[in-house]
């Protein structure tokens, strides 16, 4: 069976994942449950994919030695050439041929954690199979919005409804008909 890419992320209710300034601040401070089920959907993961502006911030809040994927095969795309780090493989690659090679591959699934450009890039070549999306009740006004625009429009199935303290998950899985516009 072929490995699922899977987008976990939280938002704010008006859709953002960040505010401008890049703070999680609101999310952090809404009670929850736990860990708000984080741990069991690590459980399923065997490799992360991250855009760079990501990665750069979580190394600045939780400093190289914090990374919290080292127990998953780790990889960032970036348009810039890097030096490897040792904690994750930099990615410059079509987007498709390499998501391709790595769904062949066995293992657990795929984790899309962000941003938001990575995330409509994929949702743009139609590499997305599952959401699991968080929303915390916080209006931010304006921020880091989790869908960018898109040309087309994309059906999905809801699958589950889970609550965690004031969080609200939505899983949904891609409809097996999509539509272009």
């Amino acid at each position: 069976m072929q490995r699922k890419i899977v987008v976990f992320i939280a938002d704010s209710l008006d859709g953002c994942i960040a505010t401008k300034e890049d703070s999680l601040d609101w999310l952090e401070e809404t009670p929850g449950e736990g860990d708000n089920g984080y741990a069991a959907f690590l459980e399923t993961v065997g490799t992360i994919l991250m855009g760079r502006r990501t990665y750069d911030w979580l190394l600045d809040k939780l400093g190289p030695e914090g990374f919290p994927y080292r127990a998953q095969k780790c990889y960032v795309f970036s348009h810039a050439s890097l030096v490897p780090d040792g904690r994750v493989e930099f990615v410059q690659e079509p987007l498709r041929p390499f998501v391709e090679h790595l769904q062949e591959k066995t293992g657990k699934n795929i984790w899309l954690v962000g941003g938001s450009g990575l995330i409509e890039s994929f949702r743009a070549e139609g590499l997305i199979d599952e959401w699991i999306i968080t929303i915390a009740p916080t209006l931010l006004g304006e921020g880091i919005p989790l869908f960018l625009p898109h040309t087309g429009e994309e059906r999905l199935e809801l699958l589950d409804i889970r609550r965690y303290g004031q969080f609200a998950v939505l899983h949904y899985k891609r409809a097996e008909q999509r539509i272009q516009e």
